[in-house]
């Protein structure tokens, strides 16, 4: 048994862990009604946490309150905290082996084995179909979205590109290690055509992943950033069907590149689309 499920406790208590995990499990329902993972890091930030680290017994309390909320309906409920994941490994850490049901000791297994067992869960957990249920028998609500407005905003923004937006392309095309590719990956080229008809900001091609990164000045309005977010998640489905259609096994994936910083009032949206942003890009 881990140290965590040893302490932490089910949710309905005054500690501090157990506030956060109250906090916690709407956004994890968010996050699977949307079939997303989410970083520690990114949930921490959510929750206005200074450490993920201390996610650990927040996460343990949401395990074993699901574990007896699932012997009181007589129904298994998913260990919904599957979903969040280290950035590097792209796995929950080692505390969630107490969580699922296996013989095995979870943190000993080959990394191949673990993204097996939690792909598994991860299934499972984004089919649940009574989610809210478990967070009105917890009294919980579901986390509400103060977005609208924004998002009507993002619809009909517009413009042409700025001197600004196109010195901040050429210095990501130019630098990729910038936005954390490897250094490997050969320089990007901007403006790059794909099969929507839409074009990429900066198109990174390497021998393993293709990587569109969507960037926004210092000047880019909070409408524009959300906007960004959106194209984003367009970029990277049709980036992921045209690799299907070409028969290539790269990866794709999508980065919002801010020569700012994220607005505050967008970090549950780039949670909720599972977005990338990475921040304080400054061309030199």
């Amino acid at each position: 048994m881990s140290k965590t499920a040893q302490i932490a406790e089910p949710i309905s208590g005054d500690q501090l862990y157990q506030q956060r995990a109250r906090m916690a499990l709407p956004l994890l329902v968010r996050q699977a009604n949307a079939e997303e993972k989410i970083f520690y890091s990114d949930l921490a930030e959510e929750l206005g946490m200074p450490n993920p680290r201390n996610l650990n017994y927040p996460l343990g309390s949401i395990g074993q309150t699901l574990q007896r909320l699932s012997k009181a309906w007589k129904d298994e409920i998913p260990p919904i905290q599957c979903i969040v994941v280290n950035k590097n490994t792209g796995l929950p850490g080692p505390g969630i082996g107490w969580f699922l049901d296996s013989r095995d000791d979870f943190a000993s297994l080959p990394k191949a084995r673990q993204r097996a067992i939690v792909n598994y869960h991860l299934g499972r957990i984004f089919t649940y179909p009574r989610w809210r249920e478990v967070l009105a028998a917890l009294s919980l609500p579901y986390p509400k979205s103060h977005l609208d407005d924004m998002i009507a905003r993002a619809t009909r923004y517009g413009g042409g590109e700025s001197e600004d937006h196109l010195k901040l392309k050429q210095f990501v095309a130019c630098n990729p290690f910038t936005i954390g590719l490897p250094t490997n990956i050969p320089n990007g080229r901007i403006e790059v055509h794909i099969a929507s008809g839409d074009c990429l900001d900066v198109s990174f091609l390497g021998a393993e992943e293709w990587v569109a990164a969507e960037v926004k000045s210092a000047r880019s309005p909070i409408e524009d950033i959300a906007r960004g977010l959106f194209q984003c998640v367009k970029y990277r489905a049709v980036m992921e069907a045209t690799q299907a259609v070409e028969g290539r096994s790269r990866a794709a994936r999508s980065i919002l590149v801010l020569e700012g910083q994220l607005p505050e009032s967008l970090i549950a949206l780039r949670n909720t689309l599972g977005i990338e942003v990475v921040e304080n890009v400054i061309p030199k």
